[in-house]
């Protein structure tokens, strides 16, 4: 028997389970599915940014989150490796109340959304479902074929969400030409116990180094070390002291927090990588986060950028149904309006990989000489936090901002705070 629905969304990742939600509470029918067996249990550090928590708010969860696996952070400081500040980013500028960042327990987030889809639309969240094929008439695709518990079944629907990660399945069963870039350089994420009481969040950049520090609740703390793509065998065969160690070297204050690490099952990889599609629509079907827009994680925005295009989806479906209309040219509406800030973010996270990743000494002088110059600034320091905080929609810095960033012409207006 076809089973049948309104939207039928692939992947409960962070834009599928957040779009889900915000149907169901709008009372349309859908059906999420997922792969894996049941909740995210993996080790992931997590940063929810003002826009996020916005997003949270506007569907009654933000509230929700376990007082005991939250931490609002407000400072985060930029230095160079060998402990000279740089920059520091504050958050309480920015306008109340979302005027923090969140650090999360791993999953923390994503569990309370995915229980509150549960209440709200039981049954709609299907667990250990791999997505086989699209079921088409014409050139209109009008439902899925999915596998689960060892038999397939065909579901129907108005329209279809693919929100299944970079390597979307989707995205390769729509034939939408993309180009996935896989950068030179991965993280590794740890987490570990804090006796040294880290109450602020710290950045060390350095030729060739990155290492990301982030207070997180019940004094843990989130490291991030920047390592060689596809490393982390040879990073553990060097063993737990040499990489204690090279952090001990960067910032020697926090020298008992890294010696909680004890085993690497307190670690894992996060590989990064950008995905550009040509397009995000087609008739019957729709990609939404890393499905058509994987950005490096130095735009601070991947997962937000997920969920503000869930809540933006959310907005257009309803007329889409009511008209009967879910043509690539109406659905056109969403990656027209989301298409901007999305590549501004890209491209902006590039710029970054390039100076922040650098083991070049000339552009590692020119990075530290922006970080500088931003730290001195208040109008060029508030565009980038707007940016990180996912408040801004169009670009931090034209050329003559730019000119000033590197030190090479005055800012008359260093002073004056201007809202993008």
């Amino acid at each position: 028997m076809m089973e049948r629905t309104d939207v039928v969304i692939v992947g409960a990742g962070g834009g599928g389970a957040v779009l889900g939600l915000a149907l169901a509470q709008k009372g349309i029918r859908n059906i999420v599915l997922e792969q894996a067996p049941g909740p995210p249990t993996g080790l992931r550090g997590e940063i929810l940014q003002p826009n996020g928590q916005q997003i949270l708010d506007r569907l009654g969860v933000l509230n929700k989150l376990p007082a005991d696996a939250t931490r609002s952070v407000r400072h985060f400081h930029f230095c160079k490796v060998g402990g000279e500040k740089l920059c520091t980013a504050d958050y309480g500028t920015l306008p109340p109340p979302y005027n923090r960042a969140i650090v999360t327990l791993p999953n923390a987030a994503h569990h309370v959304i995915l229980e509150a889809l549960g209440k709200a639309a039981p049954g709609a969240l299907r667990y250990g479902a791999t997505f086989k094929g699209l079921r088409r008439e014409g050139n209109r695709v009008v439902g899925v074929d999915v596998e689960r518990g060892g038999q397939t079944a065909a579901i129907s629907a108005r329209l279809v969400v693919g929100a299944d990660g970079a390597f979307s399945k989707v995205r390769e069963a729509l034939g939408i030409p993309t180009k996935l870039h896989l950068y030179r350089e991965g993280y590794l994420i740890v987490i570990l116990d804090s006796p040294d009481g880290l109450d602020e969040g710290r950045y060390f950049v350095g030729r060739g180094e990155i290492l990301g520090l982030f207070p997180a609740a019940g004094r843990k703390v989130y490291l991030f070390d920047m390592i060689p793509a596809g490393s982390m065998e040879r990073v553990k065969a060097q063993g737990l002291e040499a990489r204690i160690k090279k952090w001990i070297s960067i910032d020697p204050s926090l020298e008992k927090t890294f010696r909680t690490l004890t085993d690497w099952k307190q670690t894992a990889y996060m590989p990064t990588g950008r995905v550009k599609t040509s397009a995000w629509v087609a008739d019957g079907a729709v990609l939404i986060g890393d499905a058509a827009h994987a950005m490096n994680p130095h735009a601070s925005q991947g997962r937000m950028q997920a969920m503000v295009d869930a809540m933006t989806l959310v907005e257009l479906i309803p007329k889409c149904l009511e008209k009967g209309d879910v043509s690539a040219a109406t659905l056109g509406e969403f990656e027209r309006c989301r298409r901007p800030q999305v590549e501004m973010l890209q491209r902006l996270a590039d710029e970054q990989v390039i100076f922040w990743n650098t083991s070049n000494p000339v552009l590692a002088f020119l990075r530290d000489r922006v970080f500088r110059t931003i730290g001195r600034n208040r109008r060029l320091s508030y565009k980038v936090l707007e940016t990180t905080a996912g408040l801004r929609e169009t670009t931090p810095f034209g050329l003559l901002d730019r000119l000033m960033a590197g030190g090479f012409l005055p800012d008359p207006n260093a002073d004056k705070v201007e809202h993008g």
